[in-house]
């Protein structure tokens, strides 16, 4: 008998998506040809958004506990500040960037899976599959080379930029790799004078250079340092990071007691749909893009919120896996396309190497970084909080004069409100003999409970992941019975 759910690689993403269907009650299996997790930082930030879904999940505290909170960043044009974006003024109980290395991150989320009953199989390797009919049938091999044939009804990427389900699936990977050489750096710094609490980011005529605090002494250095020579960038060593920060930096500062030195070229690639047929791409193997902005886990990370509950339901016989199923690829392509787009454009500014254009770079980001709507349009999109999904297929109805917010829209979540073990969508409204009816005859995907009104005259439904699916005036829920129906029939 096939098992509901097999998911490839234990990164951060792969363990968020197991994590969540296991905490639906979606039998799984989630294996990684790897022996053990990273022992890298990697990936280091956890915006807003990732650690409101976390809470979500019960999963946040441990983040938390052992994360640096980073409040603002700054940005630089030689000696002289030219912007400074506040994290502490955004809408979320999470306003701030959390800092923490990507080898802490898979062990916490490894740690709540297993505390969910799952572990992750290593040293176990997908080398092949079929997908036909009601299953996937996959081909595994494990460390003494044994080989497995498993069936399972779905199948999930979570293998990465060389994703080998992706590349079975022959989904062109589009986009292309930046002709430059950056060099990474986990560092300790001695005579850093920014608050480490803040992420410096400094303009330089020979390029970029950003400083983001890991830990009390700790930091993660980015720079560009040339165009692309060779087959691979160099990793740097010491004395190149001492020479780089010297030079780009704001002078008076040691470089010691290196953890990681890397080099690294950015790519910019990205499927066009992330579903084909019984099997789904999520995180790295659907989009990789710049790290400027630290985004890349985090939607990733959220790739994997956003399919969870709609593979729940769909694995509960709760609801038509059709349209469901469908939209994740429609939602979260278009998040990727943006945040791939943003980042680039940050990068290409950051990069710059004409003087002029430089010049005017610093002049307009000065004047720009001075207008109060600019910084906070910035920080909603660093933190994730501002995606929405305004052209879902899964968007219900709206009501003129109501819908604030609109289908598609976050919906800050309740922090004393922790979504269930089951997906269901939930109502904020005023209780009536209508909406009773209503819960008694969809309990299976709508929660009994109603939650505090957003407005006297309407009904605002909302998706298990905390997105608008529909509004409707209180004396008229026809069109919330409509929608339910469409879900299920």
């Amino acid at each position: 008998m096939a098992d509901p759910v097999l998911i490839i690689g234990a990164g951060p993403v792969g363990l968020t998506m197991a994590a969540e269907l296991a905490r639906y009650g979606v039998p799984l299996r989630i294996i990684d040809q790897a022996a053990a997790r990273t022992d890298k930082s990697k990936a280091l930030v956890i915006w807003s958004r990732t650690l409101e879904l976390l809470e979500q999940a019960g999963a946040v505290a441990p983040f938390i506990k052992n994360g640096h909170k980073l409040l603002a960043a700054d940005m630089y044009a030689g000696a002289q500040q030219i912007g400074r974006i506040d994290f502490t003024g955004i809408r979320s109980t999470y306003a701030y960037a959390l800092l923490l290395p990507q080898s802490k991150t898979e062990e916490l989320l490894e740690s709540h899976l297993e505390d969910l009953g799952v572990r992750v199989e290593r040293q176990v390797e997908l080398i092949d599959f079929t997908a036909a009919g009601e299953e996937v049938e996959a081909t595994l091999r494990d460390a003494r080379g044994a080989i497995e044939t498993a069936r399972a009804n779905w199948l999930i990427g979570c293998d990465g930029a060389h994703s080998l389900v992706r590349h079975k699936l022959d989904l062109k990977f589009e986009g292309a790799t930046l002709q430059s050489d950056f060099m990474l750096a986990d560092v300790h710094l001695d005579g850093w004078p920014v608050p480490e609490t803040e992420l410096a980011l400094y303009w330089h005529a020979d390029g970029v250079l950003g400083a983001f605090p890991i830990s009390p002494g700790r930091f993660r250095i980015i720079a560009d340092v040339g165009a692309a020579t060779g087959d691979k960038p160099q990793d740097p060593d010491l004395a190149q990071v001492q020479a780089i920060v010297e030079q780009r930096g704001p002078g008076g500062v040691t470089v010691r007691d290196p953890v990681w030195l890397s080099g690294f070229r950015i790519n910019e690639r990205k499927v066009t749909e992330y579903r084909k047929g019984r099997a789904f791409l999520v995180g790295d193997a659907a989009h990789v893009h710049s790290p400027a902005g630290g985004q890349g886990m985090n939607t990733g990370m959220q790739d994997a919120f956003n399919l969870a509950w709609k593979l729940a339901m769909v694995c509960h016989h709760e609801a038509l896996p059709g349209r469901l199923l469908d939209s994740y690829s429609a939602e979260r392509s278009a998040v990727g396309k943006k945040v791939l787009a943003d980042a680039g454009h940050l990068t290409a500014l950051a990069t710059l190497r004409n003087p002029l254009a430089q010049g005017l770079r610093n002049i307009a980001g000065g004047m720009l970084m001075g207008l109060t709507k600019v910084k906070e349009a910035m920080a909603r999109n660093f933190s994730e909080i501002a995606i929405s999904y305004p052209d879902s297929p899964l968007n219900g109805p709206r009501v003129r004069g109501l819908s604030d917010p609109a289908p598609g829209e976050r919906l800050p979540p309740d922090p004393d409100v922790r979504i269930g073990t089951t997906p269901k969508f939930f109502l904020h409204a005023a209780r009536s003999a209508a909406l009773d009816r209503l819960v008694a005859h969809h309990g299976a995907i709508l929660a009994p409970d109603l939650r505090p009104a957003l407005h006297a005259n309407g009904v605002w439904m909302i998706r298990p992941d905390g997105y608008v699916a529909a509004v409707a005036n209180a004396d008229d829920i026809d069109p919330l019975e409509r929608y339910l129906e469409s879900l299920i029939q």
